[in-house]
């Protein structure tokens, strides 16, 4: 069943996504499809499905790098090709997991064949073999970051350039270019973003009819994967030619001047930075034309590039979701709108139309199926049951939410992020690649060497000279040249900066929970996140109040999704700070088995009070504390304690977890008395001193 691709065609739904994946097909130059959206939405299988679709391509024989035998790149490291007839093979799709490696992607060099023997040995990576192909990849917001810029950079240069140890080899590579990720798991940077040419959102059908057809069609494949394959060799063989008449058809399209203007004019509206959006808008508009069957680009062709090309390059506020307002747009195409523009534009048919189940949808002016499903966010955590911490008889303020308590406030709006002060974790690290803290990585300034482990990837040159030079006499090489062999080859190793675990522990208590302190606080917590969001760190959220604690949001990638819960935390009750402590120290022991080398940094923001979880909570509180100072972990109390007289309990608290206090001010970037505190430069003593007194 897994070498039957599920058809095209048979797909329900997912207009937008088949719309794109088709137009790309039309014209590679457009840039690629990033995909959006919850898992178990066939974003893989219309992906492995496009390929069957695309015709069949000539290349040279036994050339590692696809080459056209009609016109061979002169500089193919399998070449020079002599024009020649190629063979015919179907157009190819290449999958990059995840986990893979620079040297997967890019290709690798055999450097100790290139020292010993001084002969470039360079093995093709993925990059080459999706030349002329698709190129997709699943989860690309989860892909390290220095692997995703390579894989950018050669998509919009169509080329690859390897550098190792001053060998170098170049080749093309043009593919089409398909990313999927799920946002709850962690966006993708902006600088990123704007690489790929289209976006588009995709989500489950709400609708039960439709959900019914997608179960009918998928249990009749798993049946008879051949059978169902040939039910639909009809619409795949159509949609097959469309994709040719329409790449024949491109060349003649003709983009006007009352249509180029609109396309500026939208993207100045919508106030994308850089040129690259009306460029690609430029070419969706051309390739929905010739998608057409027309050859002239209409106001409508270049509505809908802007749904596709603009909403993961306009300008938004942090943790705002993508998106495009369609009455603006409207309003910008209106106005630009040239005088010879027809009022009224046909609808094209989309591909597949006809086929069975009436699920072959999904071309330029087909509307999508089914409303986008609401936020399916968890609601705010459940009020207590008593009333702790509110004044006794006081009345339900009249602001709550829905399904407020006694003794609970409705949630409060954050004030305004800002730049925060640069948090770290002491030590040196190895965990995935990021900007926090420091630690050894594949990328950065070479502090040593080492002998390699496994494949021998970043060549110490010097060390490995000095390794090599006492044996050369025994070699009988003294005077004559340096003879290198494996034993005398040395890794270099490097240091940079790696994410970590950041772990929120908000005290959402009645303490806390004056109007204007509490938005101070909630901004100070979206600013710590937005820092993480930039630093690549992942990201959970812990909350206290009344009579518990709960894990508001488990680690994840996604501080989009911590900023949510955040907004929507409500405050009031008793003050069970051990109960917040207790449940962290949870978290982060679960956390340490399912990614060891991802080091936690402890923020917990409060007061400092503690006036519930048990008899003595103070005490309680203390030696939950000393916990996490046991474990080593690094810690930082940010202390929202106010007023006039202060009680100083926010630095006792980080003194017994063994890390450091700052106030909501010297968190601040620009504060100057933020200036004098450190995580890093305290954790040290304070740790010590905690396990003394552990």
């Amino acid at each position: 069943m897994a070498s039957v691709p599920y058809p095209f065609t048979a797909v329900v739904g997912m207009d937008d996504m088949r719309l794109s994946l088709l137009l790309n097909a039309v014209s590679p130059g457009i840039g690629g499809v990033l995909v959006r959206g919850e898992k178990g939405t066939a974003k893989s299988t219309l992906v492995r499905a496009l390929s069957t679709l695309l015709p069949t391509m000539d290349v040279v024989a036994g050339c590692r790098f696809s080459c056209s035998p009609e016109a061979p790149d002169s500089e193919c490291p399998d070449g020079p090709h002599e024009p020649a007839a190629g063979v015919s093979r179907p157009t190819r799709l290449v999958e990059l997991p995840v986990g893979a490696s620079e040297d997967r992607l890019v290709g690798a060099l055999d450097i100790e064949r290139a020292l010993s023997e001084g002969v470039k040995a360079y093995e093709p990576g993925l990059l080459a073999q999706a030349h002329r192909g698709i190129l997709y990849v699943d989860e690309v917001n989860l892909l390290h970051d220095h692997l995703v810029d390579l894989l950018l950079d050669a998509a919009a240069m169509g080329q690859s350039h390897v550098e190792r140890e001053g060998v170098s080899v170049r080749h093309a590579a043009r593919f089409l270019l398909v990313g999927t990720m799920n946002p709850e798991e962690g966006e993708l940077r902006p600088q990123l973003l704007d690489r790929f040419g289209l976006t588009v959102e995709v989500a489950a059908s709400r609708d039960p009819e439709q959900r019914v057809e997608v179960v009918r069609r998928r249990l009749a494949f798993e049946d008879d994967p051949a059978g169902f394959v040939g039910r639909w060799a009809g619409e795949e063989a159509a949609l097959r030619e469309r994709i040719v008449a329409a790449r024949e058809l491109l060349p003649r399209v003709v983009l006007g001047d009352a249509a180029l203007l609109q396309i500026a004019a939208t993207c100045a509206a919508f106030e994308v930075d850089g040129m690259r959006a009306d460029i690609v808008m430029a070419r969706t508009a051309t390739a929905l034309a010739a998608w057409a069957g027309r050859t002239e680009v209409t106001s409508e062709d270049v509505r809908q590039a802007a749904l596709l090309a603009l909403p993961h390059r306009r300008r938004r506020a942090p943790f705002d979701a993508p998106g495009l307002d369609e009455d603006k747009l409207d309003e910008t195409l209106e106005q630009f709108k040239g005088d010879d523009e027809p009022d009224d534009e046909p609808e094209p048919d989309g591909p597949g139309d006809g086929g069975p189940g009436g699920g072959g949808g999904g071309g330029g002016g087909i509307p999508p199926q089914g409303d986008a499903p609401a936020s399916e966010e968890s609601p705010a955590p459940a009020p207590d049951s008593t009333p702790d911490g509110a004044p006794d008889g006081a009345p339900a303020p009249q602001n709550a939410g829905p399904g407020a308590g006694a003794g609970e406030r409705a949630a409060v709006k954050a004030a305004e992020p800002f730049r925060t002060k640069m948090l770290s974790v002491p030590g040196l690290g190895e965990g995935a690649a990021g900007r926090r803290s420091r630690a050894r990585t594949e990328h950065g300034r070479t502090t040593g060497a080492t002998r390699p482990k496994g494949a021998l990837t970043k060549l110490h040159l010097a060390a490995t000279v000095q390794a090599a030079a006492p044996h050369q006499k025994a070699r009988g090489r003294a005077g004559r040249g340096l003879v290198v062999r494996r034993d005398d080859l040395r890794q270099a190793t490097r240091e940079g900066r790696e994410g970590n675990l950041v772990l929120f522990v908000v005290d959402a208590s009645g303490s806390m929970a004056a109007r204007q302190r509490m938005g101070a606080v909630k901004g100070a917590v979206l600013s710590l996140l937005l820092d993480a969001y930039q630093r690549r760190d992942k990201v959970g959220l812990v909350t206290f109040r009344g009579k518990g604690a709960e894990v508001a949001l488990p680690p994840t990638s996604s501080v989009d999704a911590a900023a949510a819960r955040l907004e929507l935390l409500p405050t009031g009750g008793r003050t069970p700070l051990s109960a917040g402590l207790l449940k962290a120290h949870d978290v982060l022991r679960v956390e340490r088995l399912r990614d060891p080398s991802r080091r936690p940094l402890l923020v917990v923001v409060t007061d400092g009070r503690a006036t519930g979880g048990g008899a003595d909570p103070v005490a309680l509180a203390a030696r939950a504390a000393r916990l996490h100072a046991a474990d080593g972990t690094a810690a930082v109390v940010v202390d929202c304690e106010s007023g006039p007289v202060r009680l100083g309990l926010a630095g006792n608290l980080a003194r017994e977890l063994g890390g450091t206090a700052v106030t909501l001010d010297e968190l601040r970037a620009d504060s100057i008395a933020g200036l004098v505190r450190s995580v890093q430069g305290n954790h040290s003593a304070n740790h010590s001193d905690a396990r003394r007194a552990a």
